[in-house]
């Protein structure tokens, strides 16, 4: 233990070493961050094109669209008997004689 204190015993070179540490850590800090930037203007580019396609969907996705506009509630995740391929359902025959 006694060569450890010799070595950081010197407090001006704890100090230089320190100081250069901090120096590498704010250069790293400041490439980091423009990093985000650019990741930040990446997504922003993304979801601005997503934007744009969805505003110009197809007759079927803005049915679906309209339909969901009507019925708020309604759970996208269940279909409707149409588009289940049930549609049939509703105009088979009664059973009854």
């Amino acid at each position: 233990m006694p060569q450890d204190r010799d070595h950081h015993s010197d407090p001006a070179a704890a100090s230089v070493s320190l100081a250069a540490e901090a120096a590498l850590l704010e250069a790293r800090l400041r490439m980091l961050q423009e990093a985000l930037d650019t990741v930040d203007a990446r997504i922003e580019a993304v979801s601005e094109e997503l934007r744009r396609l969805h505003g110009s969907t197809s007759p079927a996705r803005a049915e679906e669209q309209a339909e969901q506009d009507e019925f708020p509630g309604r759970n996208s995740a269940v279909p409707h008997a149409d588009d289940a391929g049930l549609g049939w359902l509703d105009t088979s025959p009664s059973c009854h004689p």
